[in-house]
């Protein structure tokens, strides 16, 4: 069974890590912990009852509660289960960055790292220009090379 637990927005990773450190030390039975990427305020803990949850939660920091309806696999799959996208991003783009502690700033793409899901982008702003390297999810196009070079001959 599959049970829901909200926390303190932004503190789930924390209480994810306080859950299985005390799921060990107690010897508490629960299969998994999951923590979707992007999901706020909640996590998933696979567990055979819900007695062995709230064993794990009760009494701990940033923890509201446990939601009473379980959930099955099938409805949270999109969230865990990875999927495959299509890489709509070339070196030269203007890009804005979607994730802290840059977000919504502006940058070029330099280069792209298909298999490792990542992006090396320079700042706009910044006065000394610095390679970042973030994920690809974490960008987001907002203009073409080709696009700015038209305008820049349209002037």
């Amino acid at each position: 069974m599959i049970f829901v637990v909200k926390v303190t927005t932004n503190k789930e990773d924390k209480v994810v890590e306080m859950v299985q450190e005390r799921a060990e030390s107690k010897k508490i039975t629960i299969y998994s912990i999951m923590r979707p990427h992007g999901l706020r305020g909640y996590f998933f803990i696979e567990a055979p009852a819900r007695s062995y949850v709230e064993e794990a939660v009760f009494d701990m920091p940033y923890v509201k509660g446990i939601v009473p309806k379980t959930v099955d696999y099938e409805e949270i799959k999109n969230l865990i289960e990875p999927t495959v996208t299509k890489v709509n991003i070339e070196q030269g783009d203007i890009v804005e960055m979607i994730a802290e502690p840059f977000k919504k700033e502006k940058a070029r793409v330099i280069r792209i790292d298909k298999q490792k899901e990542e992006v090396v982008v320079m700042l706009l702003g910044a006065t000394i220009p610095i390679p970042l390297t973030v994920k690809l999810d974490n960008v987001r196009v907002i203009r073409r090379d080709k696009e700015e070079k038209k305008e820049e001959f349209a002037e």
